[in-house]
């Protein structure tokens, strides 16, 4: 019966009350709760990506001043390589040539025809006396750079060599008048460029960088890295290359992340580069004072005062500090944001819950019930043909669904059993009846053309195919034997007890609070054994469309040539280890796989499969000897570089002795009482007609063996 509108009102008004509380007590710490995991995901993948992101911009900056310093390595090499090449003959006629002394006594790349952009230039300051050693350097820095200068000048604004003495030779494409525009009393040893490279400053004659200074020349601010060459024990040249500070500084305070900003310091807390953002000096005081001390190995530095995150990197090369800063809101604002959207989504899940509750509730439920028992009562009498109600989109309606098609399922399995029973045994008969006329008409071209080999491998092929095609017919018989229909009856006596009290039966009574997840559960495993029922019916058609092809590819064995079709030997393996399933299965044989997905090749499908199943029979058969829980079978299928598709069988059988292995493959040769030596040598055969091979190792007995096959690869699309 239909519950009255004076009951309904009351369960809906309490149910929604009490729904609502507790949705609303979730929603709260659900939103409170978000909030602090939000709040630690967000400032861990800051952090995380804080680091990362200063490492690789540390990587990124770095990159010029390594460049540089390799790039000077190259130059002091060259250099010295053409310094002692030059000869006498070399440097007299061309020196006067390239250059000459000006009016205000300094020796300066020729004016006439001199063009900076392209040529490299050289100034000699006045009072410097040029003796043959000192124009021997000159042109050979000037060959060097007029060779290299352009290639560095991708990546620098310059390239120098500079002499003990005071001369300077440079390719500055920037400032191509920089030599004329030079004072003719301007000594480079006096810069700090130069400095660097002398012997007292750098005894170990390695490549040193500048602190940030002005150019006196160009008024560019920049830091120069400075390579010393020494020649026979004396300081001959130093080779330099500049970077530019406003590049720098455009880099670092450019590229940053998202409301953070970068800083460039010294060791000794020089600044490099700040923000455009003005800084107070103790705020940057604290900011060098933590990246100081910090422990080693630390990148990520906490400044609570400052409410804010450090990411330190050292630069490679002049060993400055890249240091990146987050505020610390930058890394809350997000959580609190999503917190609102938590609680705001939360509200709304709120209302439309109580909003969908109360409608669900005003639906009756009596009715439906009583309509379901008498369709139980119907089944249970034997009477299939039942419509209910599966409209409804509540667990009654689900149920109602799930029992529709439970017993439409029912009927069909029924009728399709009878139909497959009946079908396999027509086709069983109809294969048997052909098989004997192919097996006649094998026997007579045999005894004529000398091919009873063919007779004797279909036979033991078809014989391994019907052996999985038995095994998934019982199988099938008796999972249909076992299905649980009687229980159906059960459940409808017992609803037909309770009608009148239908609705507290099911929700009150013990037994009657089982009856929808018991049916639920009836419903799952009838699906279940139809599925498994169409699986093994499948197997049974594909294994006697199997046999029709073994006899096919059995017919034209005589080398004639069989149409090649696209193949996915992923599947072909799969296919080989279900025929034989029943029998590993009865063996205790556990499979590994390890198949290599590849696209589809062109080969002989039947022909291939029947290799496959063969090695698989055979692996079974091998491992007889071993404890079942030790039987294991691997199947490995990789490529080869060499342009093959290589699949292994892998027992850990019995193994086969040394003098056994050059046999193997012969007509007749078997290790088996029961065996007839037919299915290696025809599976041999197979596979050269396939364009491959088939090939045996094994350690020796007690060690297994392993079968592997060799196949073209011709993927279909490439041969198409």
């Amino acid at each position: 019966m239909q519950p009255t509108p004076r009951l309904r009102a009351p369960l809906a008004r309490s149910t929604l009350i009490k729904m609502g509380a507790r949705i609303a007590v979730v929603i709260t710490l659900t939103t409170f709760f978000s909030y602090l995991h939000m709040l630690h995901t967000l400032r861990t993948e800051a952090l995380a990506h804080l680091e990362q992101h200063v490492t690789e911009r540390a990587q990124s900056e770095q990159g010029i001043f390594l460049l540089a310093e390799d790039n000077l390595v190259f130059v002091k090499r060259a250099l010295e390589e053409r310094i002692r090449a030059l000869g006498p003959q070399d440097i007299g006629p061309r020196f006067d040539r390239l250059f000459v002394r000006m009016a205000d006594g300094s020796v300066r790349s020729r004016p006439e025809g001199f063009d900076g952009t392209k040529t490299v230039g050289v100034f000699v300051p006045r009072g410097v006396k040029v003796d043959e050693d000192m124009r021997r350097r000159l042109l050979a820095s000037y060959d060097v750079l007029t060779a290299y200068g352009p290639a560095f000048h991708v990546r620098f604004a310059n390239t120098y060599v500079t002499l003990p003495e005071g001369p300077i030779v440079i390719y500055w494409p920037e400032h191509p008048t920089w030599i004329h525009d030079t004072p003719p009393g301007f000594m480079v040893t006096q810069q700090v460029y130069f400095s660097t490279s002398l012997p007292e400053n750098n005894p170990e004659r390695r490549t040193l960088w500048t602190e940030v200074y002005t150019d006196e020349v160009s008024g560019k601010s920049m830091t120069s890295s400075t390579t010393p060459l020494d020649l026979d024990g004396r300081h001959a040249a130093s080779i330099s290359q500049d970077v530019m500070l406003e590049e720098l500084m455009a880099h670092t305070i450019n590229e940053h992340l998202p409301g953070a900003y970068n800083l460039l310091f010294r060791d000794d807390g020089t600044l490099i580069v700040q923000p455009h953002t003005q800084m107070d000096g103790e705020h940057l005081r604290r900011i060098i004072e933590s990246v100081k001390t910090r422990p080693p190995g630390v990148s990520v530095l906490e400044l609570p005062e400052q409410d804010e995150y450090l990411a330190v990197a050292r630069l490679l090369g002049p060993g400055w500090n890249l240091v990146t800063v987050l505020p610390a809101h930058v890394v809350s604002q997000p959580a609190v944001l999503a917190a609102r959207y938590v609680l705001l989504l939360g509200i709304l899940s709120l209302a439309l819950e109580l909003a969908i509750m109360a409608w669900v509730l005003r639906w009756q439920i009596t009715w439906p019930l009583l309509t379901f028992t008498q369709a139980t009562d119907r089944i249970a009498s034997g009477e299939f043909q039942v419509e209910l109600d599966t409209s409804r989109n509540d667990e009654l309606g689900q149920l109602a669904h799930s029992f529709q098609c439970m017993v439409d399922e029912v009927r069909r399995r029924e009728k399709a059993l009878r139909e497959a029973n009946e079908s396999l045994e027509q086709r069983v008969e109809e294969r048997t009846r052909e098989l004997k006329d192919v097996h006649r008409q094998l026997v007579q071209s045999a005894r004529r053309a000398g091919m009873a080999e063919i007779a004797t491998n279909v036979l033991h092929n078809v014989g391994n195919v019907l052996n999985s095609v038995y095994t998934a017919a019982q199988l099938a018989r008796e999972r249909m034997t076992h299905m649980r229909l009687e229980h159906v009856g059960r459940v409808a006596g017992m609803l037909q007890e309770h009608q009148g009290d239908i609705g507290a039966f099911l929700s009150q009574d013990e037994r009657g609070r089982n009856v929808l997840p018991f049916l639920g559960k009836l419903g799952q495993n009838l699906l279940e054994e139809r599925k498994g029922i169409a699986t093994l019916l499948d197997d049974v058609g594909r294994y006697t469309e199997h046999i029709g092809d073994i006899v096919k590819v059995q017919q034209n064995y005589a080398r004639t040539p069989r149409v090649q079709e696209p193949v996915h030997l992923e599947a072909l393996v799969e296919d080989a280890l279900r025929i034989n399933s029943a029998g590993l299965t009865r063996h205790q044989v556990k499979v590994v796989r390890q198949l290599e997905a590849l696209p589809p090749v062109l080969t002989d499908k039947h022909k291939a499969l029947m290799i496959l199943v063969n090695l698989v029979s055979n692996a079974k058969y091998a491992m007889d000897g071993v404890p079942p829980v030790e039987r294991t079978l691997s199947v490995k299928m990789e490529r080869t570089p060499t342009g093959l598709v290589r699949i292994h069988v892998h027992d850990n059988g019995m193994g086969i002795a040394p003098e056994m292995l050059t046999r193997i493959f012969q007509y007749g040769f078997t290790t088996r009482d029961e065996g007839h030596g037919f299915g290696l040598h025809s599976s041999a055969l197979a596979a050269q007609e396939l364009g491959g091979s088939l090939a045996v190792h094994s350690e020796g007995p007690g060690h297994g063996a392993t079968f592997t096959m060799e196949l073209p690869y011709a993927p279909a699309q490439q041969v198409a």
